[in-house]
């Protein structure tokens, strides 16, 4: 089985890192998997998104024309990849900065106010992970146990003092969407 998924936002919101997590899981765990990455000029503001495909089989092209899944991090992300994603796929939307419903119904979208979780945390530079979550919550292709290993294995030094910040707000995203709305 083959799972695409497109994550995009704006530079600085941690979209490329969300994308490289879930390609070490993925390739932990035994699977098969590309990433590509996609990103502006500009360090912080541009546009960034990312493609990760996972897969039982190798890879055939790491081309994705509608996605399986897609986390829209911010209002531009949800107006160009919305149309993309696969009929029947699942669609995040970071409900922080978007300011319209998902329009489609032929898939599962689910809004979750990400910044706001993520500043509850104590970091707002987790946003990604809060979404991440939510998205694994949705889409089992990977479990929250492979993803925090994945943290564990693959986070920098430098970054060290984020590890268990990080592993919160993946399991608060991913018990966001059992709350009642």
């Amino acid at each position: 089985m083959q799972t695409e998924i497109v994550i995009a936002g704006f530079g600085g919101q941690g979209v490329l890192f969300a994308g490289q997590l879930l390609t070490y899981a993925a390739m932990d765990a035994g699977k098969e998997v590309t990433w590509i990455p996609s990103y502006g000029p500009e360090m912080r503001g541009g546009t960034a998104n990312c493609t990760v495909i996972i897969s039982d089989e190798e890879i055939g092209s790491p081309n994705v024309r509608n996605p399986q899944a897609a986390i829209a991090l911010n209002l531009p992300s949800l107006d160009k990849y919305e149309s993309q994603v696969h009929t029947g796929g699942v669609l995040i939307v970071n409900a922080s900065l978007v300011n319209r419903p998902v329009e489609r119904r032929d898939i599962k979208s689910v809004a979750i106010p990400a910044n706001e979780i993520a500043e509850q945390i104590g970091e707002a530079r987790l946003t990604n992970m809060v979404l991440l979550g939510g998205l694994l919550a949705n889409l089992p292709v990977l479990t929250l146990g492979e993803i925090e290993e994945a943290i564990r294995a693959h986070t920098p030094a430098r970054h060290a003092r984020l590890l268990e910040l990080n592993i919160r707000a993946l399991n608060q995203g991913a018990t966001f969407i059992a709350q009642p709305v």
